[in-house]
């Protein structure tokens, strides 16, 4: 699942993949913004740890991972 991140007066968003559930991702953020911690931990599929601090946060996006497409798509 695809978590986008993006942070005050920065223009790239921090954009990784996560084994977590949305449910799982969404709590964390929750928790860490109404106990009004400091930053926020997630981590990726591959076990590293993304630190963000809360009081640069600007939004949170949580996806659903979509499996490949094959083939060519018509507009």
């Amino acid at each position: 699942m695809e978590v986008r991140i993006g942070i005050r007066d920065v223009g790239r968003e921090v954009a990784f993949e996560s084994a977590q559930t949305p449910a799982a991702v969404r709590q964390t953020v929750t928790e860490a913004l109404s106990a009004e911690s400091k930053v926020i931990e997630l981590e990726d599929e591959k076990g590293q740890t993304i630190i963000v601090p809360t009081a640069t946060l600007a939004y949170v996006e949580i996806g659903i991972q979509e499996k490949g497409r094959v083939g060519f798509g018509t507009h």
